[in-house]
């Protein structure tokens, strides 16, 4: 059997598609299956959107990650040099260094979980140390040291 070309072939046109509109299914079965299909082929579109959005967001989460990763190093390969700096221009002066370390030595002590006793300094300090230390001291408080 032998198939005859289309119509629009035949008139000298070639056909791209097709549009239908306007069809009446008498057919509740065939009803409810063409709504069947588009229905899921509703679905399957949303869920393809929704797949390609997600996928452009860990696109974009993904390089800036990486930038701010990079970025984060740069910093902490800047920081030895930045803290060397400082210091070193600190040093220059005796006094301020000397200052600074014991600010920082200070700071150490009060963040530790430990009793301080401070000695004032004076005529009596000494002796106040060695009352403070006969007194005795437990064994997980280490004894207190004079101040300078």
């Amino acid at each position: 059997m032998r198939k005859s070309p289309p119509k629009s072939a035949v008139w000298g046109y070639k056909l791209g598609s097709v549009y239908i509109r306007k069809v009446h299914f008498r057919d509740a079965n065939m009803i409810q299956q063409i709504e069947q299909k588009v229905i899921n082929r509703l679905r399957q579109v949303t869920s393809a959107i929704s797949q390609g959005g997600a996928n452009q967001v860990a696109l974009i989460k993904s390089a800036a990650e990486k930038e701010a990763a990079a970025e984060f190093a740069r910093a902490a390969a800047m920081r030895p040099f930045i803290v060397g700096s400082a210091l070193q221009e600190i040093a220059q002066d005796p006094e301020i260094l000397h200052a600074m370390f014991e600010i920082l030595e200070t700071e150490k002590m009060l963040e530790g979980d430990v009793d301080l006793t401070l000695i004032p300094k004076g005529e009596n300090s000494h002796l106040l140390a060695e009352l403070l230390a006969s007194k005795g001291f437990n064994t997980t408080t280490p004894p207190a040291l004079p101040s300078h």
